[in-house]
């Protein structure tokens, strides 16, 4: 909404709707939980949407998700190219669960062609889709993205450290294009007493992609699969 839509409404007109909008929200909420209740072990996988094919990335992407299928998981994605497309196609490729939570965005991100027809969900709203990532899997793994990416890892490792949801395995793949940021929390952030030594165990950070799956596998033959919270 714009100034000069603001000016010609009245406050209780405007009132009006930002309450209907709550039903928006309840609709949302409601459509990813009678989707997903059902879906079974679900890994995420984030990273960014522009990544391309050719990439490195891109590749090992498909090969986490093709292992991660094999294994029983089903993948959850972002629904979108890049990283997610990548996600979505090795879940396809495996014969396994290829899950998109798509986001609507003014010019951009249309979803891929490798989610399950009927496990395609558009959100409006960004913090409603990010309950469904977090709520519906027993893993993250997180590409090389950009602020979505490192938004979707920072509200995973919080929601942990604080104990808001049941720990759950997390994996920084590309140690190389994460290094800057493990460096910091390290040197800085650790260094002026604002994470525990205990909080940089919240992940492991590998560039194999066999011991990405493996990491998140063997974790569930210590704990019980469960929904996180």
């Amino acid at each position: 909404m714009n100034a000069q839509s603001i000016a010609t409404k009245t406050w209780t007109e405007i009132e009006a709707e930002s309450s209907w909008s709550i039903f928006k929200v309840m609709g949302e909420f409601v459509k990813g939980y009678e989707t997903l209740n059902r879906i079974g072990p679900c890994v995420t996988i984030f990273g960014s949407a522009r990544t391309q094919p050719d990439n490195q990335y891109y590749q090992a992407t498909v090969e986490v998700a093709e292992k991660l299928t094999r294994l029983g998981y089903g993948i959850i994605t972002g629904g979108g190219p890049g990283i997610m497309e990548a996600a979505n196609k090795g879940a396809k490729n495996a014969g396994g669960k290829s899950v998109g939570l798509n986001i609507i965005l003014p010019h951009e991100q249309k979803f891929n062609e490798y989610i399950d027809a009927d496990k395609l969900i558009n959100f409006d709203y960004f913090f409603v889709r990010k309950v469904m990532f977090v709520r519906y899997a027993q893993g993250f793994v997180v590409m090389p993205g950009g602020f979505g990416t490192l938004d979707e890892f920072f509200e995973a490792i919080t929601l942990i450290q604080t104990k808001k949801i049941q720990p759950f395995p997390v994996v920084l793949f590309g140690s190389e294009y994460w290094k800057g940021l493990i460096d910091w929390f390290e040197k800085t952030v650790l260094h002026e007493n604002n994470i525990s030594p205990e909080d940089l165990k919240l992940f492991t950070v590998t560039d194999n992609t066999t011991e990405a799956a493996f990491f998140i596998d063997e974790y569930y033959r210590k704990s019980m699969l469960k929904p996180n919270f």
